[in-house]
């Protein structure tokens, strides 16, 4: 126990000597670390000012490099500078120098200018003087006074310029026509031979072949009761007369002329006439004609090419077979136009079909025309829009006699060609009355003109031949007064192709042998 405590006694007193040691040992070693750190960082400051004097230093050199080097370029910029600036001092010295001599110049210039003004002055004064002298002279010499001088010399200028443009005139009518001329003789020539049509002359009359007399009394009937059925029946004048072996059917409506003829024909070969059987022939007849009408226009359709067209225009196109036109039959003349817009289309590159189609429509009007009230135009346009045609037909149909303008070049090709087939010889007649009438207007016309002695309608009415008076009439006065009597009668009269102006000025010299 005492050795416990003991030991326990010394390890307390051992403890606190222990531990005052090991606190004197570190302070001894934290002195002697805080030495070597305070010698070091004395080293560092001292490197670091040695290093800081040493930049310096270096700096300052730096930069007194710098100024210089600053300093000489702003020198050598200062003396271009100066020499910039003395070279520009120099061209004003110059452009001075150069301004002053120019208005010295100048100065002289204009009192040279001021001097000949003055001369000019003095000069005009004289030439006025000398002009009125002249003048003067003049009128004493030729006996006229200023404005007469003056009318005189505008008279030979207007001469002259009538005279000019008279031959100017000439010259591009004369190479507008060679060059139209050319151009539509292609055209229409080419078109023309390939399309030939014969058309006959129908009337108001078809005769119905007997095989012998007696066939007139079984006609006529027991106190006339067969002829006035048959009249009644179709609407047409028989007449039977001394005509050996014929009797004739009158009447203006061709479609029932037509029924007339079938019905008098099968009840001729049939032999029973009496009123019942010639009704039943003249419906068997009318029948006929209708299937007959349908079957021509479906042929003029298939003849010329074109298709898609509305039955009801088919029928109207056959019943225009029936249709004549100053003798000239209008489904012929429809299929005729037809034809030759196709072709003259097919020229231009243009739509042959539609061409086609306008020219065949372009007369549909004619096929009621006597049934309705308005011109065959109006009443064709009216069918074509109620059939729905294009408007490009409906044009050319309105368009086709000038009344409307035309908007489309295939409307133009229609007038073209109805022309053409009208004014074909022998395409259609014209009674006397109307042929000499046009020939009586035509002479009237010219004779109206003045300088005009006589003129003369020829070849017809295509040419009128124009005798002037040669003292009125000069040749320059001969082309304005051809060009002037072609537009008067353009604007006056109607006609079928075209008439030739035919202007003639002669001078004669009579003497007599004594």
């Amino acid at each position: 126990m005492d050795v416990v405590i003991a030991v326990i006694v010394t390890l307390i007193i051992s403890i606190p000597i222990s531990a005052a040691a090991a606190s004197a040992y570190r302070k001894k070693v934290v002195e002697s670390k805080i030495g070597n750190a305070e010698d070091k960082a004395r080293e560092i400051i001292d490197e670091a000012l040695k290093t800081a004097e040493t930049k310096k230093r270096e700096s300052l050199l730096e930069v007194k490099e710098e100024s210089i080097r600053t300093k000489n370029e702003l020198d050598k910029e200062i003396k271009e500078r100066r020499a910039e600036a003395q070279r520009y001092e120099r061209r004003v010295q110059q452009k001075e120098e150069n301004i002053d001599k120019k208005a010295e110049a100048i100065e002289k210039k204009e009192a040279s200018l001021a001097s000949k003004e003055e001369n000019l002055a003095k000069l005009r004064e004289e030439v006025a003087k000398l002009n009125e002298q002249r003048l003067q002279e003049l009128e004493r010499i030729s006996g006229l006074t200023s404005d007469q001088a003056k009318d005189y010399l505008l008279k030979i200028v207007e001469d002259e310029v009538k005279h000019e443009s008279a031959v100017m005139i000439k010259e591009m009518e004369s190479r507008a026509k060679e060059e139209a001329d050319k151009k539509a003789k292609e055209y229409v020539v080419s078109a023309i031979q390939k399309c030939a049509a014969d058309h006959v002359s129908e009337t108001t009359i078809s005769v119905v072949q007997l095989p012998n007399d007696e066939m007139k009394g079984r006609i006529i009937g027991r106190e006339g009761r067969n002829i006035r059925t048959l009249e009644t029946m179709t609407g047409v004048d028989l007449i039977i007369d001394d005509t050996p072996e014929a009797v004739i059917l009158s009447g203006f409506d061709p479609i029932r002329r037509e029924v007339a003829r079938i019905a008098l024909e099968k009840l001729i070969v049939d032999g029973r006439i009496h009123p019942a059987r010639i009704e039943e022939m003249v419906e068997k007849a009318q029948r006929e004609v209708e299937v007959m009408i349908k079957e021509e226009g479906e042929a003029a359709t298939l003849e010329v090419g074109v298709h898609g067209i509305h039955p009801e225009l088919i029928k109207l196109l056959g019943k225009m077979k029936f249709r004549t036109s100053y003798g000239q039959n209008a489904l012929k003349h429809s299929i005729e136009v037809a034809q030759l817009s196709g072709l003259l289309a097919a020229e231009m590159g243009l739509d042959v079909r539609m061409a086609k189609r306008a020219g065949l429509l372009h007369d549909v009007g004619k096929a009621v025309d006597h049934e309705m009230e308005g011109s065959h135009i109006q009443l064709g346009v009216d069918l074509c829009r109620k059939y729905k045609e294009s408007a490009i037909v409906i044009n050319a149909v309105e368009s086709h006699h000038g009344d409307v303008e035309p908007h489309s070049l295939i409307a133009c090709l229609v007038q073209a060609a109805d022309t053409i087939s009208a004014a074909r010889p022998g395409a259609r007649r014209e009674t006397l009355e109307t042929y000499t009438s046009r020939l009586k207007q035509l002479e009237d016309i010219t004779n109206n003109f003045k300088g005009v002695d006589k003129s003369f309608a020829i070849q017809a009415g295509r040419e009128i031949r124009v005798m002037v008076v040669p003292e009125q009439i000069t040749d320059a006065d001969m082309v304005l007064l051809a060009r002037d009597i072609s537009k008067q009668i353009e604007a006056e009269l109607e006609y079928p192709g075209q008439i030739k102006v035919n202007v003639i000025r002669e001078s004669r010299v009579i003497d007599y042998a004594k």
